[in-house]
């Protein structure tokens, strides 16, 4: 079963499953009761240094991939993400305003791959 991302700022839906935020910073405006989720995984997060370099900038989009894959690389975060999404409908959730440049990509497609 694919894991899927949304925004956290879409309406939650029966499709969605499980909704897991993977963002470490409370998405700004979101009321903690309007934003339906079953979790906040913020260790799975990337870090505030990578965080802050990235800045949601297109252009180093495949260098934050690289740098955010090598911070997931013994992660128990990302284990207890796998384990929790396994054949169960998932959906990650994120704050950004870019729906292509984000970390909840990164995840879903290392989950979602080979």
């Amino acid at each position: 079963m694919p894991v899927k991302i949304k925004r956290i700022y879409e309406p939650p839906a029966q499709s969605d499953g499980q909704r897991i935020l993977v963002d470490r910073l409370w998405p700004r405006g979101m009321a903690k009761a309007q934003a339906c989720i079953d979790l906040w995984l913020k260790d799975v997060a990337p870090s505030a240094d990578l965080r802050r370099w990235f800045g949601h900038k297109p252009e180093r989009w495949a260098e934050f991939q690289k740098r955010y894959l090598a911070e997931l690389a013994g992660n128990p975060a990302l284990e207890e993400l796998r384990r929790l999404a396994r054949g169960k409908p998932t959906t990650l959730l994120y704050g950004a305003k870019d729906e292509i440049h984000n970390q909840a990509r990164v995840l879903a497609d290392r989950l979602n791959g080979p």
